[in-house]
């Protein structure tokens, strides 16, 4: 334990660097997921004939090995940061896009009629009454992929993109259990702290009312 410690105060500049690298990169990816999957979920809503389709290939890339789909991204985005968001931020649509879909689809048609028969718009019904009806799935979408993206952004050193999977493939590769520790350590860390942070989010979203 002495020299898991040891370890840690020796190389804590280049961990917190990793740490740094680890967050942004899962950031970005989640960020731009939420951008992207939460109206294109809100649309599908809105063309019931397509969604299966946009939902089944969504899915299809989330069933490509992250591996495989780094090493595919290699020839045409290089290596780095970059094709190491880019990949995250596939792997985190369908968390979102599927609760948003789902939270918008599972509000009562009765609660939407009534909204109509008062006068509302279809705008004013979908922001005063279907996504905050439906906000407490679509945060829990954007809670499932923020924690699986920090899981999953160990994999960004395989194309150089640096953050806590440096320490776990080098930790593993020399055989250096302090380093391996340390990744996996930190991440599953980061991944419990993003729940708490992602859970109270959510709350802080529902309204009053519709809070358990």
């Amino acid at each position: 334990m002495s020299d898991f410690f040891a370890f840690l105060s020796e190389r804590h500049e280049q961990i917190l660097s990793l740490v740094w690298e680890h967050c942004y990169i899962s950031l970005l990816a989640v960020l731009a997921g939420f951008i992207l999957s939460v109206p294109l979920g809100i649309l599908l809503t809105r063309a019931e004939r397509i969604s299966q389709y946009v939902i089944g290939v969504v899915n299809i890339l989330q069933t490509i090995p992250s591996l495989a789909l780094l090493g595919f991204m290699i020839p045409f985005l290089g290596i780095g940061a970059f094709p190491a968001v880019v990949a995250l931020f596939l792997y985190s649509l369908l968390p979102m896009l599927r609760n948003t879909y789902t939270g918008i689809r599972e509000v009562e048609p009765s609660l939407i009629e009534a909204a109509r028969g008062m006068g509302m718009t279809n705008l004013q019904i979908l922001f005063k009454v279907e996504i905050p009806l439906a906000i407490s799935i679509i945060m829990g979408g954007l809670r499932t992929a923020t924690i699986y993206t920090i899981s999953w952004a160990t994999l960004a050193a395989v194309v150089g993109g640096g953050g806590l999977g440096y320490l776990v493939f080098t930790g593993l590769g020399n055989s250096n259990d302090n380093m391996l520790l340390t990744g996996a350590l930190l991440t599953a860390l980061l991944a419990a702290l993003a729940d708490l942070v992602t859970r109270e989010f959510q709350r802080m979203c529902t309204p009053r009312g519709l809070r358990k």
